[in-house]
């Protein structure tokens, strides 16, 4: 007997548990807990049940048994906070509560009598869920097909790292290979929302990949590219397809998560779609982020371990003090700290909440080397994350650390070309960077592409009449101040620290004295 789920397999009579076609390492106790939960998947455990069950009634610590379970929830890469596949409830015990498959020894499989008639076998989880499945060779060359694969290789493990994302291991993917496959078909089979597909051919000396993501419940196509290279160039390619792939879907697969939030009917909204709607209407304007800050706080009170959220209600109170539109200063700041601490608490091993929590607490708290720590670990993470990236770039523009702040920004525009709310915050952290090193010229360059992408813009704006007025092109630098008092008509000299919080003292003195020439009064 087989329990087969999302893509792991519990082998009863081999007592193994698989992950595709690879074993998952497990102590014999971990191994009988994972089974009992399963066979008992119907009802609420109690910590009696389990320890009657497993430990033969003997005296057992809560520590121990949490340890336990939080071994089975690593296994199945489950979170005590997420809870995807094993529910804690609060004084009355433990459920396994994700779709399972029972599977005989003749191989037939048995779909789990709790599924409602007619639905999938494996129902997509409550995250966004792809598959990336092996790209077609279209060359007659075999060598091709190797690295066709090393593409498909990379572009999973790439994604996997995205922790609100949801991927199929490679070895569930690849029993595609060869196949000519209906995505819908496959979107039932292993239980996901989007498929990636793609294929290589080789045209002359050079290689042309093209990929393709697509909605397995619609089969619309949302995103499609071309990649092209020099065959001997063959490994960076293969990098370079990589992160392109990777940095133009992961944001297209959130927007389109944001977009199925939004019609969900209110009354059967989670935690997590309160957070896709917080998503959608955080924006750079008073009251579409008080809204969205009020949608973070529905989330973290449905799910007080989501630590994205208590990043994002953080970065809600960022935008605020960038934008001059605190009520209690003092109380604010206080309020956004705490958020910011908890999402990098509970999130020690999510880049998201790591970034968010942790700009908020170099913007805010001026917590500078604690928050450049915490986004380091962000990277480390995840080294495909654009917006860790362009936030760390903004983080060592404050921290005094141009040239750092240049390559950060730099890699964040290789990995998102194409996200406009990527664009003009990357490229007004490179005028400041600019504008720290001496290169006015340059940062005026950068700062007039941030503005023609977004004219709002309040730190654009003033990097643009700050490098206008050092540069002596004093009437420029005048509208632009204008400009920036439209938008915030109580920004001065005295409270510009709020606004751009250098840690060096000559970087502030630098700006303040160039934006005093461009107009801003005392």
């Amino acid at each position: 007997m087989r329990y087969l789920f999302e893509d792991y397999a519990l082998d009863l009579d081999r007592r193994e548990l698989y992950r595709g076609a690879d074993v998952v390492p497990l102590a014999p106790q971990v191994f009988d807990l994972l089974d009992y939960l399963i066979r008992n998947r119907e009802r609420v455990v109690s910590k009696d049940d389990l320890i009657n069950a497993i430990w033969n009634g003997r005296s057992v610590s809560d520590a121990a048994l949490t340890t336990r379970l939080n071994v089975v929830r690593s296994a199945v890469s489950d979170t005590g906070s997420e809870q995807r596949l094993i529910k804690t409830l609060p004084r009355k015990g433990f459920r396994f509560i994700g779709p399972v498959r029972e599977e005989g020894r003749d191989s037939s499989a048995v779909v789990d009598t709790r599924a409602e008639p007619g639905s999938p076998a494996l129902p997509p989880p409550g995250r966004p869920s792809i598959a990336v499945l092996p790209f077609a060779n279209l060359s007659s060359d075999p060598e091709q097909e190797y690295f066709a694969d090393g593409v498909v290789e990379d572009i999973t493990m790439a994604l996997s790292l995205f922790r609100w994302l949801f991927v199929i291991a490679r070895n569930s993917s690849f029993t595609y290979k060869g196949r000519a496959v209906d995505v819908k078909q496959v979107g039932r089979e292993l239980g996901v929302r989007y498929v990636l597909e793609g294929s290589v051919r080789k045209a002359g000396n050079r290689l042309r990949i093209a990929g393709q993501l697509i909605d397995t419940e619609t089969g619309a196509h949302l995103w499609a590219d071309r990649f092209e290279g020099p065959i001997e160039d063959m490994f960076d390619l293969q990098d370079d397809v990589t992160s392109s792939v990777v940095g133009a879907i992961a944001p297209k697969l959130q927007h389109e998560e944001i977009k199925r939030a939004r019609r969900k009917p209110t009354e059967n909204l989670d935690a997590y779609d309160y957070y896709l709607r917080g998503l959608a209407r955080a924006r750079w304007s008073k009251d579409a982020n008080s809204e969205a800050l009020q949608l973070f706080y529905k989330a973290i009170e449905l799910d007080p371990h989501l630590a994205c959220a208590y990043g994002m209600a953080a970065w809600c109170y960022v935008r605020r003090k960038a934008l001059g539109r605190m009520n209690d200063q003092a109380l604010e700041t206080a309020e956004a700290t705490r958020l910011g601490r908890k999402a990098v608490d509970l999130g020690a091993d999510d880049p998201f909440a790591l970034c968010m929590g942790g700009y908020a607490l170099a913007f805010l708290a001026h917590e500078f080397d604690d928050a450049a720590a915490f986004m380091d670990r962000a990277l480390t993470v995840n080294p495909n994350f654009a917006r860790a990236w362009m936030l760390s770039a903004w983080l060592r523009i404050w921290r005094g650390e141009p040239d750092l702040s240049l390559a950060h920004a730099t890699h964040a525009m290789r990995l998102s070309p194409r996200d406009p709310s990527m664009y003009y915050t990357t490229h007004s952290a490179m005028a400041y960077a600019h504008f720290l090193a001496g290169r006015y010229d340059v940062a005026l360059a950068c700062a007039e592409e941030a503005m023609r992408d977004n004219p709002g813009f309040l730190l654009s704006i003033c990097i643009f009449a700050a490098s206008n007025a050092i540069a002596g092109r004093l009437e420029q630098a005048q509208k632009a101040m204008l400009r920036a008092l439209e938008l915030n008509p109580d920004l001065r000299a005295a409270n510009l620290a709020e606004l751009a919080p250098f840690r060096r003292s000559e970087d502030f003195a630098n700006f303040a004295r160039a934006l005093r020439a461009a107009g801003l009064q005392e």
